[in-house]
This record gives C-alpha cells, sequence and structure tokens, in this order.
C-alpha cells in the first residue's frame, strides 16, 4: 500500500478545523493529562530566554518524552519527527543529516547545550533532556554554520528532587541496554546537586557478513553534571561525559544503474574484521551570573577529545559489478585524534530605553580545532568474489608508520542582538556578527547581518519575517586530497543566505502550536563529492556556484484533547543547482521534494497508552547527475506503554514495532554507500521509577 504525502498533511492539519478561537471549548483537564509533547522555548536559537511566538524563524523541539516513547537510542531515530530533517549516508557507525536540503557538517551543524560539538558518531542521546532543531543560516550566534541550520542537543541538568530511574530493553535481535539516571541534591540546602548517566549496549543489526556473522556494537557511556549554588546569584555548572563506541564496519550497499540495490538488503561487503573504535571525553563548565536585577552573564567552556582507530577492508565496485561478481579490498588501519576546544561570553540585559523593551546579547565565543591522524596502508589488494571464505585480516597497524599529518585553526566572534518590544503587537530583532578564522593558507574574516521582524494579532499568534546569512570557510585554499580527481583545486569559501516568512499559533487554550514557514535559501561555493570507480582516485570533488532550495514547512504539536497528543510536520524542498558546470539544473543527492512525519500518543487509560507513527520522503537521487533514482516510502510504527504501580515505585512497560508493514526502501546515501531500510523488528523495554 502506497501513501502520498497528503496522507501526512491531512493527518497533521486536522487542528486547523478548530481555528476560530471563539468556537474553542475550554477543556477541564482531569486524570492524568499532562502536556509534554508542546515545547514553548529553544534556547539555542536565541541564546535568550525569547519564547518561540519571540523568535522569528523556524525551531523545532523534539522533546525527552517522544524519545523515551518511541525507544529511540541513536540520534537519527530521534530526528525522524521532524521532516525537515531527511538521513544521508550512515557508513561508518556514524550518522549524516541533511537539513532543508543541506548537509550538516560534522564540525559546525551540531550544538550540546550551545556550544559547537564535534559530531563524528553517534551520539549519546540517553544524556539528552530535549533536540533543538534551528533551521536556516545562524551564524550570527555561532559562527561557521551551514545554510540549513543547526541541531542543538540539550543536556539533561541536576535536580534538587531525588531522581533514580534503572532501564532494560531488547529486540528481536537479541541487543539489549541497561540504563541509569539518577539525581539529587547532596547537602541539605540543595545547594549542590548532581545527575549522572550509566549506559552500557549491546548491538546486533540485522545486515551481515557474507561469512554469516551479523555487525555488532558495543557502547558503554558515563556521565555527570554537578551544580554549585555559590550564593543566590551565582551558579556553578561542571559536567563530564565519556563514550567508547566499538562496532564493526558497514560502508553501506550498492546501487544498480536503476537505482536497485545489488544483491540483498542484509549484505554487507566489508570483511567482519573491519571495525571503528572510538573514545570521545567532554569536560567543562558553565558559570551564571545575575549581576543586577536587569544583566546577566554566561560564561561556558568544554573541552571534547576524539580519538578513533579504523581498520578499514575498503571495498571497492566495478562498473559492471553483479551480485555474486568479484570487487577489490584495499585495507588500511588508521588513527584520528580530533581536539575541540569551545568557549564563550554572553551578556544578556532586559531593560527599558528610549520608550521601548530590550532584550540585548552582547557575546563572543570561539573554537580552538586540532586533527591529527596516522595511517598504514602498505598492504597488498584484496580480490573477493561472493561466496568464497573471507581473507584473513592483514597484519597491519597504524603505529607502522609515524607520519602524522595534522592540521589546526581557530577562530572567534564578536556578536549582538536585541529584540525590540515595540507595544503588545510589534517586536523587531536585528544583529551582526564579525568572525575571524586563522589557519594557515585559509585565513578568512567576516560580517554575518540578521533581521526579523514579528507581528502578533493576539497573544498566541506570531507573524515574522526574518533574514539571515550564513558563512563556511573552506578547509584550504586549495582542495587537498591525494584520492581526488581534483586535487589541488582552487577554492572559493562558501556563503549562505535565507529569507523566511512565517507563522506560529497557539490553540486550544495554549495547548497545541502550529506554524508553518516558506523559506529561500542560497549558497555558493558548496563542495560536492561524488564516489568515482578509478584505478587509484575515490573520489571527483566539484565546487557549485550556486544552489537553491526553497520551500515551505507545516507542523503541529502538541495536545488535541486531553487524551490525543500529536507531533507532526511536512516540509515541500524545490532543490536545485542554480549555477554549475556539471550539474546545471540538477536536484542534489537525498533531497526528497515532499517530507511528512507524524507521531502520536492516544492515552487509553491514566495506566494505558498506545502509540502510532507514519514517516514518509519521497523519491530522491542517489547521484547529482540525476540518473539514478531512489523510490519513496512511508513507514509505519506502533507501541504502546503500560505503568505498573509498585508499592512507592513506578514501573513503565514498553513494546514497539518498527517498520509495521515490513516496507523494503532505501535511506540516505550514494550509489557505493547506501542505506539499506531493516525489516519489521521489535522492541520491549521497562523502566523503574525509584
Amino acid at each position: 500500500m502506497k501513501y502520498s504525502p497528503l496522507f501526512l498533511a491531512i493527518s497533521m492539519t486536522v487542528p486547523f478545523a478548530h481555528a476560530d478561537s471563539n468556537s474553542i471549548e475550554v477543556i477541564e483537564v482531569t486524570g492524568s493529562y499532562f502536556n509534554d509533547y508542546k515545547v514553548d522555548e529553544a534556547k539555542g536559537a536565541m541564546r535568550t530566554d525569547a519564547s518561540l511566538l519571540e523568535t522569528a524563524q523556524s525551531v523545532t523541539v523534539i522533546p525527552r518524552t517522544i524519545v523515551e516513547e518511541q525507544l529511540a537510542t541513536t540520534l537519527g531515530e530521534v530526528l525522524t519527527n521532524d521532516a525537515s530533517l531527511s538521513a544521508g549516508s550512515k557508513q561508518r557507525n556514524r550518522e549524516v543529516f541533511n537539513l532543508r536540503g543541506f548537509e550538516l557538517s560534522s564540525s559546525t551543524g551540531y550544538l550540546r547545550d550551545g556550544h559547537q560539538h564535534w559530531s563524528h558518531y553517534q551520539q549519546p542521546i540517553e544524556t539528552l533532556e530535549a533536540v533543538e532543531v534551528i533551521k536556516g543560516p545562524s551564524s550570527i550566534l555561532y559562527g561557521q554554520s551551514g545554510p540549513g541550520g543547526l541541531v542543538n542537543m540539550v543536556t539533561k541538568k541536576p535536580t534538587a528532587r531525588n531522581l533514580f530511574t534503572i532501564g532494560a530493553d531488547t529486540d528481536q535481535e537479541g541487543s539489549t541496554r541497561f540504563t541509569l539516571d539518577a539525581g539529587g541534591a547532596l547537602n541539605d540546602e540543595e545547594s549542590l546537586r548532581y545527575r549522572a548517566n550509566l549506559v552500557k549496549q549491546d548491538v546486533t543489526y540485522q545486515r551481515e557478513y557474507q561469512n554469516g556473522d551479523q555487525r555488532e556494537r558495543d557502547r558503554f557511556l558515563g556521565a555527570l553534571v554537578v551544580d554549585y549554588d555559590v550564593s543566590d546569584d551565582l551558579l556553578l555548572r561542571v559536567h563530564y561525559d565519556y563514550t567508547n563506541d566499538k562496532a564493526g564496519l558497514d560502508t553501506g550497499a550498492w546501487l544498480s544503474e536503476d537505482g536497485e540495490l545489488i544483491g540483498d538488503r542484509k549484505t554487507i561487503r566489508d570483511m567482519s574484521w573491519a571495525f571503528t573504535d572510538i573514545d570521545v571525553e567532554n569536560y567543562g563548565a558553565d558559570i551564571n551570573y545575575n549581576i543586577n536585577d536587569n544583566w546577566r552573564v554566561a560564561i561556558g567552556y568544554n573541552k571534547q577529545t576524539f580519538e578513533r582507530q579504523r581498520f578499514e577492508s575498503a571495498p571497492r565496485r566495478t562498473d559492471d559489478f553483479v551480485a555474486d561478481g568479484e570487487y577489490e579490498s584495499r585495507p588500511y588501519d588508521r588513527f584520528d585524534d580530533w581536539q575541540f576546544t569551545t568557549k564563550f561570553i554572553d551578556f544578556i540585559g532586559e531593560f527599558t530605553f528610549a520608550g521601548v523593551e530590550h532584550q540585548l546579547l552582547i557575546g563572543a565565543n570561539s573554537l580552538d580545532y586540532y586533527y591529527g591522524q596516522l595511517r598504514f596502508s602498505d598492504t597488498p589488494k584484496i580480490h573477493y568474489t561472493s561466496g568464497q571464505n573471507e581473507p584473513a585480516k592483514p597484519n597491519i597497524n597504524y603505529k607502522d608508520d609515524d607520519t602524522l599529518s595534522s592540521s589546526e585553526y581557530d577562530y572567534y566572534g564578536i556578536y549582538l542582538q536585541d529584540l525590540i518590544t515595540i507595544n503588545d503587537n510589534w517586536q523587531v530583532s536585528f544583529g551582526g556578527r564579525y568572525d575571524k578564522q586563522n589557519k594557515e593558507n585559509a585565513d578568512n574574516e567576516s560580517f554575518s547581518p540578521k533581521f526579523g521582524v514579528l507581528y502578533h494579532p493576539s497573544d498566541q499568534a506570531t507573524i515574522y519575517y526574518s533574514y539571515t546569512e550564513g558563512f563556511e570557510p573552506q578547509s584550504s585554499e586549495t582542495l587537498i586530497n591525494d584520492t581526488d580527481l581534483n586535487n589541488g583545486m582552487k577554492l572559493k569559501a562558501a556563503e549562505s543566505k535565507q529569507s523566511e516568512i512565517g507563522i506560529k499559533w497557539q490553540l486550544a487554550d495554549e495547548r497545541l502550536l502550529l506554524s508553518g514557514a516558506i523559506f529561500d535559501i542560497s549558497k555558493t561555493g558548496k563542495l560536492l563529492s561524488e564516489d568515482i570507480t578509478h584505478p587509484v582516485l575515490r573520489t571527483s570533488t566539484t565546487q557549485a556556484g550556486e544552489q537553491r532550495h526553497k520551500g515551505f514547512e507545516l507542523a503541529a504539536q502538541g495536545a488535541i484533547t486531553d487524551k490525543l497528543f500529536i507531533m507532526s510536520s511536512l516540509i515541500n524542498i524545490d532543490a536545485t543547482f542554480e549555477e554549475d558546470k556539471l550539474y546545471q539544473g540538477n536536484t542534489p543527492i537525498d533531497v526528497p521534494e515532499w517530507s511528512a512525519a507524524l507521531w502520536s500518543r492516544y492515552e487509553v487509560t491514566d495506566k494505558l497508552a498506545l502509540n502510532a507513527g507514519a514517516f514518509y520522503e519521497g523519491a530522491r537521487f542517489a547521484n547529482n547527475d540525476n540518473t539514478i533514482e531512489k523510490d519513496g516510502y512511508t513507514r509505519i510504527d506502533i507501541g504502546a506503554t503500560y505503568q505498573v504501580d509498585i508499592n512507592e515505585h513506578q514501573l513503565n512497560l514498553r513494546f514497539n514495532i518498527n517498520n509495521l508493514l515490513d516496507k523494503k526502501y532505501l535511506i540516505g546515501g550514494g550509489v557505493s554507500n547506501v542505506t539499506a531500510s531493516d525489516g519489521i523488528g521489535f522492541r520491549v523495554a521497562a523502566q523503574l521509577v525509584f
């Protein structure tokens, strides 16, 4: 059975039938009702306490409740709830996403509590309270960032209330995850508080290597946050977390010229001995100080170290490869060391001047970046034919070659933003940022403006217009990649601009938020890299003159009644290379024209709730030539939660079925690294709250 975008659009826009505020019936809340789907603020969007109705920008906040209902274990499973995000390649145990059709960079596309966050791995979502999707260029507040926007991961914070929750879940493959979430006060005055998370996860995937072994993953997470009220006006917060994540490699499936999988959806072309082993540490501190009744200052520091060993079998297809044919592997071992050090200081003032109210932000932030790599690849090629015995793992180690290749840079920016409230109906926001990057052969300076005007026809509605710009310096003045066809090509900085018109409207006694936006984004200078079949070279990179994405979004989030809750969204994107030597008029990889998402909860009783979701993604191209297309699909998920009271404790039992209809479809990635869907799967979980 096929579903069109209209199917989900109708589901999403049903609440518009109650748009006449005079006809809204005020519902008296009884029973177990609580509105945990709707969020009224996204601090990452403005870096202040402005509400979503005071934010001239499209923002989606995915709350912890939905993460738990879906038993999500990766950031990708969480972001599926916003149709403006689509999945890219998932090769090598990491996730790539496109926001409004533009790929989010591992180094500039993600934030954690407002800090730029290196995201070349699967994020530990067990530490998160919410995920904010901030759409459109956001360089004014965060510096280097892409045109699609940013994903800000909001972590759980210490609480004075004693909290102790243990959980366990498993799936049909035998995967297990054990979690602990604890918090509370450490002294009688409750001035010292903590929040701790522990996770042990072992995953067995549906996809398997050609020797019959299923791919596996082993992950450990430990995290601790401590708050200390030094005084009534001064808060000190320190944090630390450590992640170890080891998994077998899966660089994705291969497509034929007809866009069909070569072989079945379970087959992995990598060897079973290929793996990636990641160690990530984050530690830092934040200070919040109320200077007086009108001004406060926030200071933040975070150090992130990311070390990875990646032992590759590096499979390479040939142009005429068939399912049982011969292909080549070129094994190598490498060690990567990334180090991110971020700092910021924000002064936030709320005052009246010249007869109008101001919410003024003056701040600065910086990033120190280092990357080093060791690599050993002096090993014979492997020629392998499907059905043969798997070749032995080569006896090589990255330590055999001490030739270190490295790069480093630092950048800083100063910014100003003012939200001016003229009267009850009108607000204006504007600001600007100056950025400077210091890097050998790649120094850059930029200025990024921002402007918005908001009209409030009532206390529950906002109509806005905004203009923003973004800036992304290239890694060097020329392309440096000795396995690329165009190695040494001169590079220009990438710049982006967006105009957006939108509306936000709270209905049903402010329990339901409806929003819509029309956007027009242009980007110049984007690097486009595609895999090629060549005896020595692996990719071909070009730089687009201009890429333009136009479209609209609709969303509904919150409670329709005291029993029914929804989070739904719909997006249409017209994406083209408007000025490009090779791809003029074509559509970029993995940008569907239509996407939609719907997740819902219906509370049958105070103890029993049912969930249902539908996720649609339209047809997408697997190459920039637009000769290979991946079909659209709709995935249906369902679930249920049952609460059992045990003495004074609460036991939550959950059962979910993913891909209920066992649809076979292709997710993100190109012709040599596409992600094939899993079949029908279930997950069960138990969570005991003390």
